[in-house]
């Protein structure tokens, strides 16, 4: 893997995929040296990113998210754009290892040279969601693809992460037995620009209309994310891409009343700003976590809050004595 960032950069702006690709490995590199060149190369990158529209998808498990941005992504791709999918994968927590399943699932999208999907393993960060999905997100916009789709893992508070860093997002639903409203969290609708029941085709047409009139009305209850814009209840199937075409063109309403309203170009700056203080916390935790005097009594002291002797809040100030005690705290 070339080091250079000036000719990485240069091969990801010329639009070639496998350079895209390995600027990416790059990105979510761990180690010291990798990080100096993204870094580098992010600086590269930067002024040729911001032209595409950000989208984040997310749902329970079952609702057949890749099928749906697999359909999505070749509709979109036959109206003239390029399409990029982040799929941020589960990892196991003991081994670290990914599924990395999606470009299997996308089968017919991942062959189309208009498209790049990257699956990346999340590595334990919270919500679910890689580190770097940000980094990678502009790298794609500066290989040249208008349309960025960043897929969750679809648990945990991976939806409120991901929708720090896209423009609108999608909640995908599936139709159900029973009271459709009892597996939805209010914080996750709350989150989301536009609301889609899929798999609405065959036998769960009927409970996709029902479902869909339940979700409209329950969104009545919650108070809008603006005032521009009042979260629409949408029907598909994936399968038979019927209501597909309807799901992009509120992407592009969406998008047109938000930037009228100036309120995406604020959201990207709200992002921006969030962007670099989850950075500040994120590089403090690690340089904690590798500070000998830290190590030296770490083991220590999370035996005592273990065994009772020590509260967590009165161990946590331990610990952050030794760090504060020997760091470095000039600017």
């Amino acid at each position: 893997m070339s080091h250079d960032p000036h000719a990485l950069a240069d091969a990801v702006l010329a639009g070639q995929r496998r350079a895209l690709a390995r600027a990416i490995t790059m990105i979510e590199s761990t180690r010291a040296d990798h990080r100096a060149v993204a870094d580098a190369l992010m600086e590269r990158l930067l002024p040729h990113t911001g032209n595409s529209i950000r989208i984040g998808i997310s749902g329970v498990p079952g609702v057949g998210k890749s099928t749906f941005i697999e359909s999505f992504g070749l509709h979109v791709i036959e109206r003239g754009h390029r399409v990029a999918v982040l799929a941020v994968d589960p990892s196991s927590p003991r081994s670290g290892g990914s599924i990395l399943g999606d470009k299997t699932r996308m089968e017919m999208l991942s062959r189309d040279e208009r498209a790049f999907i990257r699956p990346s393993p999340f590595g334990g960060t919270l919500g679910g969601v890689a580190r770097r999905t940000r980094e990678a997100l502009l790298a794609c916009e500066a290989g040249g693809y208008d349309v960025i789709i960043v897929e969750t893992v679809g648990v945990g508070q991976s939806e409120t992460a991901v929708a720090d860093m896209v423009d609108i997002f999608l909640l995908l639903l599936v139709p159900g037995g029973g009271d459709e409203l009892q597996g939805i969290k209010k914080g996750i609708v709350e989150i989301a620009d536009a609301i889609v029941v899929n798999k609405a085709d065959g036998d769960l047409a009927n409970a996709a209309m029902r479902a869909a009139r339940d979700y409209q009305n329950a969104l009545h209850l919650l108070r809008p994310n603006s005032i521009h814009w009042q979260v629409p209840v949408l029907r598909s199937s994936a399968l038979t891409n019927s209501g597909i075409d309807e799901v992009w063109a509120t992407v592009e309403r969406y998008r047109h009343v938000m930037g009228q309203a100036g309120e995406l170009a604020s959201r990207r700056t709200t992002q921006a700003q969030a962007w670099m203080w989850n950075e500040i916390a994120e590089n403090l935790m690690l340089r904690f976590r590798a500070h000998p005097r830290v190590t030296a009594v770490l083991a220590e002291i999370e035996g005592r809050v273990a065994a009772g002797s020590a509260t967590p809040t009165a161990a946590a100030q331990s610990l952050l004595n030794a760090f504060l005690d020997t760091a470095n705290l000039r600017a």
